[in-house]
């Protein structure tokens, strides 16, 4: 298996990886191990032969435009400097299975150093999986605000709003921040635009367990709602009648989608909600409908 080196963003595939290039399909995944960086390849040659062309130096960089007709790729990033979920590898496993399902790329990595113009470029679309706190720094930062603004999607998931409280540019990428949070229970989500395939595959009314997340403020105004809570469904909700709970923006140049969902490992053994995430995955790779 190639590997790359922790402190470097990128290295040159070896002769080898270019041949098995020639003789396999695959989806492209990544696992911390120690020091290093392990990267896998499997499911879609025209995957590993773009990768292969990126990783050698002196290649110009793929845009997102460049890359459009070719099988996606999402960098799923998971690094937490704050609360840590017991979820993190129920849900990166379900989206790499999404993945090779769907006919996509999967990079999973917590290595902030993934952050730079030259490897977000080889990217459809970057999810922010259960990251907490303060996860880049001034330079990366910079390169995902350049990422998303020349049309990279982004997906947060649960506690994506728990994360970089005071990067301006994130707080209009996520659209609200984290406050405070119940206990887990059920509740009723009222799904109230099923145009997005992140919610055409849900009922009008969905009876689910989970945490359920107060914000800072309500985003409605800056982005395009697709799903509330209804608070009188459970106990401790402290946003009042309006409580969005899933939403959509083109705001900053890429398809942005956020969802306070999925914080269980029960979650992602839940068809409903894997339909959800599926179709979130959907949308910031620019597959379905614009955010309206």
């Amino acid at each position: 298996m190639p590997m790359i080196a922790h402190d470097r963003a990128i290295q040159p595939l070896g002769r080898r990886a270019h041949m098995r290039a020639r003789h396999r399909t695959a989806a492209c995944t990544t696992t911390t191990v120690g020091s290093a960086v392990r990267v896998r390849l499997v499911a879609c040659v025209a995957c590993v032969a773009m990768l292969a062309l990126a990783l050698i130096p002196g290649m110009r960089p793929f845009s997102v435009a460049a890359m459009a007709a070719a099988p996606p790729i999402i960098l799923v990033f998971t690094r937490t400097t704050g609360y840590r979920h017991a979820s993190i590898p129920a849900a990166v496993a379900t989206v790499r299975a999404l993945g090779r399902r769907d006919g996509f790329a999967v990079v999973a990595t917590e290595d902030p150093r993934a952050f730079t113009d030259a490897v977000l470029h080889r990217f459809r679309a970057v999810a922010f999986l259960f990251t907490t706190g303060t996860v880049l720094n001034a330079g990366q930062r910079g390169a995902l605000e350049r990422f998303v603004r020349h049309g990279g999607g982004w997906l947060g998931v649960h506690s994506a709003s728990d994360t970089a409280y005071t990067w301006p540019f994130y707080g209009r990428l996520v659209g609200a921040y984290f406050r405070r949070h119940p206990a887990i229970q059920p509740a009723t989500v009222d799904v109230i635009d099923r145009r997005n395939p992140a919610t055409a595959p849900l009922p009008a009314v969905w009876w689910r367990v989970d945490e359920w997340y107060d914000f800072r403020s309500n985003p409605r105004g800056r982005v395009h709602v697709l799903a509330t809570v209804d608070e009188r469904s459970y106990r401790g909700g402290g946003m009042g009648v309006d409580h969005p709970i899933a939403w959509c923006h083109e705001n900053l140049g890429g398809r942005t989608f956020y969802t306070a969902m999925g914080h269980t490992i029960a979650a992602y053994h839940e068809p409903l909600f894997l339909a959800h995430l599926r179709g979130a995955l959907d949308y910031v790779l620019g597959r379905g409908l614009a955010c309206r």
